[in-house]
């Protein structure tokens, strides 16, 4: 069983920045692909930004040069630093460990990022 817990959430005025943080545990393999997602009311949940066992990172297009996804193996940590936030950024934001080679995923519960003034 893998359990993700996410920090980091909050309310910020646009312009400003966030640094997310997912922790996790249980029986989680270094191999696995850590992600970060995020559902805004009424919408589909969408990808933010995904980091491979080996630092390859994919981004959504709406995200790319503000948003920087890293991992600490070590600690089993992905974080996600958001800055240049803009309203459209509002969304409760999920971290996701996908397993390449059993193609099973894991969810957080989430942390809600508000970017409002």
């Amino acid at each position: 069983q893998v359990r993700l817990v996410e920090s980091g959430g909050g309310l910020v005025q646009p312009g400003g920045s966030l640094r997310l943080s997912c922790v996790a545990s249980g029986n989680i393999a270094k191999r696995y692909t850590l992600g970060w997602y995020r559902q805004a009311p009424g919408e589909q949940r969408e990808l933010v930004a995904t980091i491979t066992q080996r630092g390859s990172t994919n981004y959504a297009e709406a995200v790319k040069g503000r948003f920087a996804i890293s991992r600490d193996n070590a600690m089993n940590t992905v974080y996600l630093q958001m800055n240049s936030l803009k309203p459209e950024d509002t969304a409760a934001y999920f971290c996701n460990a996908n397993d390449p080679v059993y193609l099973v995923g894991y969810w957080g519960q989430g942390t809600q990022v508000t970017v409002s003034s």
